[in-house]
């Protein structure tokens, strides 16, 4: 687990008044201030809807804070500005950073291996200002992953937004003569299809921003049956986006630095053309296939009466060289100036370098309807289409196409038209149109201005927001805990005081020998371990199929952490009693797999004299069992495995089984990982156990009971400071450690 520093200044109060909020979005470029939009294919709409949605959810006298967490990116390609811990983007909310996956700044796509050590840092960050969240939001499905871990560790809603999906865009690559392997290859798609099945099997409440997208994206995914959907369309700031004549009106100051941007993108757009004073039909998109910009360019070029009318200009994400850009975005900017060469556009189109996201793109709008002119979307795909928003707004109509979100757009603001976007004729027949009929033109305008106030605010939308959030809320807990998903351990660790970690067999439990250990001082364990609010979890040699049995048999606690296979598995029990769920550790799993080649050792193995491989049962993903009878050939196994570069715990117990494990894995590394996770310092974990397997354990830096009925093998433990020898056997000798330790009142 890395280790982020943080710092403590930066931490809120929690008042106890109003919702905390926490957003996820891993990926793309984030931050408070002249967003680079378009500078990748991560830096799309997506995260300028997400930070304006923080800041206005901030804005409101029921929340009391937003937090918005990503990557934090250390990498001299990119700005300073997101290496930034902590940015403000108002009173009430803020950009959270943590560090996770090194640096580098990295596409989404290659994210996916560093999510689980992400959540451990949210985590770390909720414990260090000791708040947490009433609700975590989940924006794409890397970052819906990271929610969905949180509320099932903290046992809060779940609220997931997809943006754009998986099976969607597996759907149009392939339609386009992309092969399906190609896509796996540079997507990962079907893992992230995977995850997003689960999104929507899961969480409470699944945001939409059109009824398209919820009616024609997510309706190709198995779960969307079950799902429960609410259609919130995106905002904009209209104080940012507003109407063009304002830009006439000389009483009215913009300020200098609107001033500086009308001078800039005048002068930008003016030196590719030969009459820059006709109308203006504008185009603003990420340089990618499904935005169709190669479409509108070969329409434009193949009509020369529209040429004869108006200018084009396409402001296709900012570049300083196209060999730099990736393999998408490099050819479809390459086919663009090759269309521009075979029509002949020069003087007539415009294909600027850059813009400055934040104050260009508002003027850019307003220019163009200064101008008489028009906006178009001529993507393949949309699902939503802030663009066409922002146009409105400004009073520039708008020619979009019929796929997705538009539909509802243009339907609640009536500020354009909508056309097929394959259909190069109707591009081109509904652009001359609206330059051309003035009075419809002027219709358009006023309808967008209009439309978009009072459709698409940002205050509208926050309102919506926490109408639909609020039951989600006001449910009990037991009702959010029953879901098989949530474990809610981390609720419960953080009412915990101390935390027990223990053996089973031998320890708390004999199974099948005739001893029965002591049930008595068992069922006293678990009395005094609730009246104590002391955490309790196992630590064990038994698979978790083992472990649910000795449940079942005996009247053991019901441990709310169950560490099996020898510390190779960590599993938090979820759901309610009556349909217990056991949620593996994600973020532990993923940690082992550092330097584990287990057909490897198994090879190794194989060709060692007296090993015996135990039943299948036995074997685990990240543990390799065998019978050992002969303790003097255990040098043996360690020399093999060590000379053919193997790094791996090798443990040994009751004088006949051996466990091959990771590195990182044993018992003891297991609490260890708990502890970092969770926040116990070591001398608030108490261990017990009674044989080899728990030697680790008892040698660490916590309370260590060894209890009265302990194995030889551990004899020389005696003495060692830190480790507490029982006299009493069994689960006793457990209570006697921990009064011994203070976990417990001493007896009268």
């Amino acid at each position: 687990m890395q280790d982020t520093p943080h710092d403590d200044s930066l931490a809120t109060e929690d008042t106890g008044e109003g919702l905390y909020v926490q957003m996820f979005s891993i990926h793309g470029l984030i931050r408070g201030h002249d967003l680079e939009l378009g500078r990748d294919a991560d830096t799309g709409g997506q995260t300028k809807y997400v930070v304006e949605l923080a800041r206005a959810l901030g804005e409101r006298s029921d929340v009391a804070q937003v937090d918005l967490f990503t990557r934090r990116i250390d990498d001299p390609r990119v700005s300073d500005d997101y290496d930034q811990h902590i940015e403000p983007l108002s009173d009430h909310a803020r950009i959270v950073r943590l560090r996770s996956g090194g640096g580098r700044y990295r596409r989404k796509e290659r994210l996916w291996p560093y999510m689980d050590a992400f959540v451990d840092e949210v985590l770390r960050f909720n414990r260090e200002q000791d708040r947490w969240p009433d609700l975590v939001h989940g924006h794409y499905a890397e970052s819906g992953y990271v929610a969905r871990q949180l509320a099932s560790h903290l046992g809060v809603p779940l609220v997931f937004t997809g943006h754009s999906l998986g099976r969607n865009k597996l759907e149009v690559l392939t339609g386009a003569g992309v092969s399906e392997e190609a896509v796996e290859e540079r997507y990962n798609i079907h893992h992230r299809i995977a995850i997003e099945e689960s999104l929507l099997r899961d969480a409470d409440l699944v945001i939409a921003s059109t009824r398209h997208e919820q009616e024609r994206g997510y309706e190709m995914y198995e779960a969307a049956a079950e799902a429960r959907f609410e259609v919130i369309a995106p905002g904009i700031d209209v104080d940012r986006f507003y109407p063009y004549y304002h830009d006439l009106d000389e009483s009215i100051d913009p300020g200098e630095e609107v001033r500086r941007a009308r001078v800039r993108m005048r002068e930008e757009i003016a030196r590719f053309l030969n009459r820059p004073e006709k109308p203006l039909i504008l185009a603003i998109s990420r340089p990618d296939k499904r935005k169709n910009i190669e479409g509108l360019i070969t329409a434009y070029g193949e009509d020369k009466e529209l040429q004869s009318i108006a200018n084009l200009a396409i402001f296709a994400g900012v570049r300083k060289d196209i060999r730099d850009m990736s393999d998408n975005e490099r050819e479809v900017l390459t086919e663009l100036l090759l269309l521009m060469d075979r029509y002949d556009l020069y003087g007539k189109l415009a294909l600027p370098k850059k813009h400055d996201p934040d104050t260009d793109i508002p003027v850019l709008y307003r220019l163009a309807a200064a101008s008489g002119g028009v906006f178009i979307n001529p993507a393949l795909v949309e699902n939503f289409g802030i663009t066409l928003i922002e146009a409105s707004s400004v009073g520039l109509p708008v020619v979009s196409t019929d796929h997705g979100g538009p539909q509802d757009i243009i339907g609640s603001c009536n500020s354009g038209v909508l056309i097929d976007a394959r259909d190069g004729e109707q591009i081109r027949r509904e652009l001359k149109r609206v330059l051309v009929d003035r009075e419809a033109w002027q219709t358009y305008s006023h309808n967008g201005v209009d439309g978009v106030r009072e459709h698409y605010a940002w205050t509208a939308h926050a309102e919506r927001y926490m109408e639909v959030v609020r039951p989600l809320l006001d449910r009990p807990d037991e009702e959010r805990a029953g879901a098989s998903w949530r474990s809610g351990v981390g609720r419960q660790l953080r009412g915990a005081e101390r935390l027990l970690i223990s053996d089973i067999d031998h320890t708390l439990i004999v199974d099948g020998d005739g001893d029965d250990g002591d049930p008595a001082a068992l069922e006293q364990l678990g009395t005094m371990l609730t009246r104590s609010g002391i955490a309790f979890g196992v630590a064990t040699g038994r698979s978790l199929e083992l472990v649910q049995a000795a449940l079942e048999r005996h009247p053991m606690p019901h441990p709310s952490i169950v560490i099996s296979s020898v510390g190779s598995e960590i599993h938090y029990a979820g759901g309610d009693a009556a349909s217990r769920q056991w949620l593996l550790d994600e973020s532990y799993a993923r940690h082992l797999q550092h330097q584990w080649d287990r057909d490897g050792v198994r090879e190794v193995l194989a060709g060692i004299d007296g090993l015996r491989p135990q039943e299948d049962e036995a074997q685990r993903r990240f543990k390799l069992s065998y019978f050992l009878e002969d303790a003097e050939r255990l040098d043996a196994v360690r020399a093999a495995l060590r000379e053919a570069g193997h790094r791996v715990t090798v443990i040994y117990s009751h004088d006949a089984f051996l466990d091959i494990l990771p590195s990182r894995a044993s018992k003891g590394k297991a609490v260890r990982f708990l502890s970092q996770k969770w926040g116990f310092a070591p001398e608030r974990i108490a261990v017990a156990g009674d044989s080899g397997n728990d030697e680790e354990m008892l040698r660490g830096p916590f309370r260590a009971i060894l209890v009265g009925n302990y194995r030889p093998e551990l004899k020389h433990l005696r003495g060692r400071r830190g480790v507490y020898v029982a006299e009493a056997p069994y689960a006793a000798g457990v209570l006697e450690g921990l009064r011994h330790w203070e976990f417990l009142p001493s007896q009268d």
